[in-house]
């Protein structure tokens, strides 16, 4: 078999900083550290977290007075900063910088007097977030259909802002039918859009035309690594999510020539390592690694964690 690794493909540089912060945050403060919510989306590097001594947590209430505690990489809603300030606990803020930038601009578009709508997933972490960010009514929405049933009327100012983990693709039709039924409405610039996401989407449809079938290292709650398997299935391929080596299915490879491999922006290059051993179980294996985009991003760490 021929592995073709996809590039880039695992941690982004947001991951990456959230990690970081919660290490660094043992490593000054002592365990325990408490973690709101899942730091990235993915049980390995949660439980590799865990047996460092971090202790996570859905809920303000869940950590003792005095605590140091961590926001995950999704961002909070300000009532969770409320919440934490009330009881006066230092908190040491690892929402992705990207995620930051979005929720800069939706304040700054609500200021100018616009109606604020978010393309994303219900229920997503980051999502909550975001509305939570905004001191004013936000309509989310997700598809084409779900911009025609907007109770909006059409002169009325309006702005948008994306979930991060979509990709220009993924809210291009979305954004052209805001912009056909709307007349007064703006966005950011492509440019603004997580670079990560829309790297590991073209990686994979790149990956695509010279595979058999694809496989996708990430967690099922984890968006970016969902998508990434849709794209596969949607060029033509046979294309699996799996959490790790031990969920493969020599079914899925048998007969095949050319494996696409790729994992999502919160799996560990580990994961990767272990399931190209899994597949060399099964047969002689080389490993190829795709042309791509180097990305040499890196965000800045909190102040009190630079030293």
């Amino acid at each position: 078999m021929r592995v073709i690794l996809a590039q880039p493909r695992g941690f982004c540089a947001g991951v990456v900083r959230a990690i970081e912060i919660v290490e660094r945050a043992l490593d000054k403060y002592q365990a325990p550290v408490y973690v709101r919510h899942e730091i990235v989306h993915n049980r390995h590097v949660v439980d590799s977290l865990k047996e460092k001594g971090a202790i996570f947590i859905e809920e303000i209430d869940q950590a003792p007075d005095g605590a140091h505690l961590v926001f995950s990489a999704h961002g909070v809603a300000k009532s969770v900063f409320n919440a934490a300030a009330s009881r006066g606990l230092p908190v040491l803020d690892a929402t992705c910088p990207l995620v930051s930038k979005v929720h800069t601009q939706a304040k700054r578009y609500v200021r100018y007097g616009r109606t604020m709508i978010l393309i994303g997933h219900a229920g997503h972490p980051e999502v909550e977030g975001t509305i939570g960010q905004i001191d004013a009514p936000v309509h989310l929405i997700s598809t084409v259909a779900d911009v025609a049933a907007l109770d909006i009327p059409i002169g009325q100012p309006l702005a948008y802002v994306t979930q991060t983990t979509l990709s220009v693709d993924d809210t291009k039709a979305v954004i052209e039918a805001l912009k056909a039924r709307f007349t007064d409405i703006v966005g950011p610039d492509t440019t603004d859009i997580c670079y990560a996401t829309q790297h590991r989407q073209t990686a994979v449809r790149d990956m695509c035309k010279m595979a058999d079938v694809i496989l996708v290292v990430g967690a099922k709650n984890s968006s970016n690594s969902n998508r990434l398997c849709e794209i596969g299935r949607e060029e033509g391929l046979p294309s699996y999510l799996i959490a790790d080596a031990s969920a493969l299915d020599p079914a899925w490879v048998e007969g095949k020539e050319r494996i696409g491999l790729t994992a999502g922006a919160s799996a560990p290059e580990e994961l990767i390592l272990e399931v190209i051993e899994a597949l060399r179980q099964l047969g002689p294996v080389s490993v190829e690694p795709m042309d791509g985009v180097k990305e040499d991003i890196e965000f800045r760490l909190p102040a009190e964690l630079r030293a």
